[in-house]
């Protein structure tokens, strides 16, 4: 493969890398694709090696069980198998919230667990009832709606048709736990169930949920959950950034994600001489506009990074803006491309030439185009090389 053209802009490359199991050398696997990549001239000077937190955690064999989980609620809420546990805005998910909800449940086995659900969505935009029923309900968004205003009506979510209220009751009884689900957009309406402790289960917005709890009952978040490095599987995030694995395990968040781009980074330039950024991704910060979902499930879209990502933003010209402004002055078509070229390399930028060019920071940006690129449905590619971004 020859080196790319310089008429080429920021690209993004899906690597494939065989498979990935709990004790692999990752970081050689990572370093073995990026030499190849060289090999090959497609590796450059500034350039952003992205490694998807999946196969980092699954590496570091981060992984779980229900029952590790349950003991660990029990401890941090003080409760018995007897005891009444509040869950406070989980998202609608069987994949990211199903595991963590039975294993809440199994701490409380002959107790309660009460969850309560934002509504009509949740954080991240699923759908948990439709606007029509509450409206038919005389709702609004301040209002509660109780366990017995939800009875006897199915509430499907319009994409993965899984009704998750029905869903999340099941998962309670299904550890032998009394299921209390109701909705409201006010964390303290947990309170009116007087639950023993409450699981602050938001992942955005949890320290604020947590503050507005906290002197009232005992309160934890998941982040507080499989988060001490005494454990043989831990994260940092706790359970935040968590994942349905087989059989009874959940797969963590990886741990120390940013020393593991640095080492990348590191044996790269041992290898290929090539100075390189990288960083361990999760979910891209977009949302669906068809489907009205926010697809950052994860804490943050990344996990680690290496230092040249430090309070970095990615910010731009308004081109189109530019070449109507110069075209207007009677500029030449090659002198509008030699004026671009200057203002690119100008420290002070006007602030219309920059109108609509909204700042964002830079690892999110390459985080989210690497989500894409390795796909939801996972195209084989757990590493993205994408350039064009540091030139």
């Amino acid at each position: 493969m020859a080196k790319l053209p310089a008429y080429i802009g920021p690209a993004a490359f899906g690597l494939k890398m065989g498979v990935i199991v709990p004790g692999s050398d990752l970081l050689a696997m990572i370093v073995q694709i990026a030499g190849t990549c060289h090999e090959d001239s497609l590796l450059d000077n500034g350039d952003v090696l992205c490694v998807t937190e999946s196969v980092l955690a699954r590496s570091q064999n981060n992984y779980v069980t229900i029952a590790e989980i349950a003991r660990e609620v029990q401890e941090h809420l003080q409760i018995g198998p007897k005891g009444k546990v509040g869950v406070v805005f989980p998202i609608a998910s069987r994949n990211r919230f199903a595991m963590v909800l039975e294993a809440i449940a199994a701490a409380v086995p002959e107790g309660e667990v009460v969850v309560q659900l934002s509504w009509p969505r949740d954080e991240v935009g699923n759908q948990i009832i439709s606007e029509e029923f509450a409206c038919s309900l005389g709702k609004v968004s301040s209002d509660p709606i109780t366990p017995e205003e939800l009875a006897g009506h199915n509430f499907k979510h319009p994409i993965t048709q899984v009704d998750y209220i029905q869903l999340y009751r099941q998962i309670i009884q299904g550890q032998g736990a009394r299921a209390t689900i109701l909705l409201s957009n006010d964390p303290k309406y947990i309170l009116t169930q007087s639950p023993q402790g409450v699981i602050v289960s938001d992942i955005h917005n949890r320290e604020k949920t947590l503050a507005s709890l906290s002197d009232k009952v005992k309160t934890i978040t998941l982040a507080d959950l499989c988060s001490s490095p005494s454990r043989s599987a831990w994260s940092e995030w706790g359970l935040l950034g968590s994942n349905m694995s087989s059989g009874d395990k959940l797969k963590l968040a990886p741990r120390s994600a940013s020393a593991f781009a640095r080492d990348v980074q590191r044996e790269v330039a041992r290898l290929t001489g090539k100075e390189i950024e990288v960083i361990i991704y999760g979910d891209g910060a977009y949302k669906d506009p068809t489907t009205q979902i926010y697809e950052l499930a994860d804490p943050k879209p990344v996990f680690g990074a290496t230092p040249g990502f430090t309070n970095l933003l990615r910010e731009g010209f308004k081109y189109k803006y530019l070449v109507d402004f110069y075209h207007q002055q009677g500029q030449s078509v090659s002198e509008i491309e030699d004026l671009l070229k200057q203002k690119l390399c100008a420290e002070n930028r006007d602030q219309n030439e920059t109108e609509g060019t909204t700042p964002r920071r830079l690892e999110d940006v390459i985080a989210s185009l690497a989500d894409l690129v390795s796909g939801s449905a996972d195209a084989g590619t757990p590493a993205v090389l994408v350039k064009g971004f540091f030139d």
